[in-house]
Formats: C-alpha cells, structure tokens, sequence
C-alpha cells in the first residue's frame, strides 16, 4: 500500500511539473505573439506617417501660368511635356508644389507684377491644352465638356476688414476664333469668361456673364463690352478650408455646375445659348483676386479630371 500512495505522489508531482511549464510555456509565448503584434503596429504607425502621397492628376492637357516673370517680363508658363516635370523646376516650385503628406498640387499665388493682359491680378493657374502645346484648339458649347477636381483652400489671408481674400478657383474663359477677331478687329483672341468659381470668405460664389442686350447680332455679340457679369450665385454648403468636390457641365445652350454632388446651379436660356458662338477652354487653381500687400492664397488640388 506504501509503496501504491508513492507510486500515486509520484505521477501528481509529474503532472503538475508538466502543466506548470505548458503554462509558463503558453504565458511566454501570448506574452511573444503580443509583442510582435506591438512592434508591428507601430512599425505599421511609423510607416503610415512617413508614406508619401503623389497626386494623381494628368497634366499632359494642361499649361500652367504662374506670378513669376519670365526673361521678356511676362508671366512665367510653362508648357506640355516640361509641365509634367513641374516639380524639378526651380522657378516653378515656390508657386507650384506637391504636398506629398496629402497627395496634392498646391498652387500658391501672391500680388506681383508678374500680370496677364487684362487684368491686374496674378495668378499660378491651369489652361487646357486639347492639343498639348497649344492654344488654338478649343470647344464650344455644342462639344460639351466636363470638368471635375477635388480641392480645398489651404492658406488665405484677411483684408482690412477681418475677411478672407477672394480666389478664383475654376473658370470657363471664352476664346475668339482667328476669323472672330480679325472680323471686329481686334489684336488677340481673348474673349470675357462665361464661367467664374470663386472661394470667397468659406463658401464657393459662381458668376456668369449676360448680355446686355438680347437682341444684338452675333457680330456685335463678340465684342467683350457686348456682356456683363450676372449678379452671381452662393451655394449654400459652407466649405471653409475642408476638402470638397466641383463639377462643371457643359452642353449645347446649358452650364451645370455641382457641389458636393448634391447642390446644383443651372444656367439655360438665351445667355447660354448665344454663348454658344464662341470656343471655350477651362481653368482650374489659384487666380488670386487682390492686390493687397503681404496678400495671398494657396490652393490644394487632390484630383482634377476634364473630358470632352
């Protein structure tokens, strides 16, 4: 019987050696797994922090003019294919960047002399090229067209008063044929704008042009003072310095602008349709609207798609 109580003491002192080191086994190794899983979370952190982000936007149909001047005292622009190396252009890249923490183009503008005709404002702002290169290939409203870019206001200044300055951010600028302007004599192509978005104080204005009289011939018509701006249109969504999504839609006799994809401007009718006798191409970033000093604005553009 003694020797049966030992042999039983015995198998217990076994068991229980066993299961304390599976114990110690399974508590060292949750204890590894956890903190492999640590390790990899914030390697995973780490790595999340540090990614660099490119912007996926096609700039092969695009020129860009910036508030810089070039060695004839314009305004400096550069052209499709150099646009596409934008980024290693030393004279560019104060005006127009990556930001590779968000995967945007900032496109930064200030007052300098560095103005287009026509205007006393600068600008580091996008004109389509259909055919890249050049500027005399253009659509009319019977082409139709679609513009679409994710943007947001990064940087703005204040005026006098505590406001923000205003930034035009998308444009439809109208364009007279070779045959237009030789008919009403005129030294360039240049046409008013059937299409302005602005930025202005957190929320995004559309103004558009109507002509002042209905009833004047398609000759008079193309003459700039033949059209007036309308008294434009604020959406009501308040974008702030938020990212936020614009759609401009181009058809014969109609313009249909989209915020957000759920809030609407429609403009048809006679204005649309007489509008319809010039070429068009679209704009897109930062023309900065004031000359005050120590003003500015920086525009961020994550997308920006166009289509005919």
């Amino acid at each position: 019987m003694k020797n049966f109580r030992k042999e039983i003491l015995g198998l217990l002192l076994i068991v229980f050696i066993s299961v304390s080191a599976t114990c110690q086994e399974k508590t060292s190794s949750d204890s590894d797994t956890k903190a492999k899983t640590e390790k990899k979370s914030k390697k995973k952190k780490r790595k999340k922090r540090g990614k660099v982000r490119l912007p996926d936007i096609d700039l092969s149909h695009w020129k860009v003019t910036l508030p810089v001047q070039n060695e004839k005292g314009r305004p400096y622009e550069i052209d499709p294919p150099e646009i596409l190396d934008f980024a290693s252009n030393e004279i560019a890249r104060p005006y127009m960047y990556i930001d590779s923490t968000d995967g945007s183009i900032v496109f930064h503008a200030m007052p300098t002399k560095s103005t287009t005709k026509n205007t006393k404002y600068t600008r580091s702002e996008l004109r389509e090229q259909m055919v890249p290169g050049k500027n005399n290939v253009n659509w009319s409203f019977k082409d139709g067209g679609i513009m679409k870019g994710t943007l947001a206001m990064d940087q703005v200044s204040k005026d006098s008063n505590g406001k923000y300055h205003k930034v035009i951010i998308m444009q439809i600028h109208g364009r007279l044929s070779n045959e237009q302007r030789d008919l009403i004599g005129e030294d360039d192509n240049n046409a008013p704008p059937i299409l302005k978005i602005y930025w202005q104080n957190g929320k995004v204005r559309v103004k558009t042009k109507v002509l002042k009289d209905i009833s004047a011939s398609n000759e008079e018509i193309l003459h700039e003072n033949a059209w007036v701006d309308d008294d434009g249109f604020y959406f009501e969504q308040e974008v702030g310095f938020r990212k936020f999504t614009l759609e401009v839609k181009i058809s014969e006799g109609k313009m249909v602008i989209v915020l957000n994809g759920n809030e609407y401007k429609v403009y048809e009718g006679i204005h649309m349709q007489r509008w319809g006798v010039f070429e068009n191409y679209f704009k897109a970033g930062n023309y900065f609207q004031s000359r005050d000093d120590d003003a500015f604005a920086k525009v961020k553009f994550y997308d920006l798609e166009v289509s005919h």
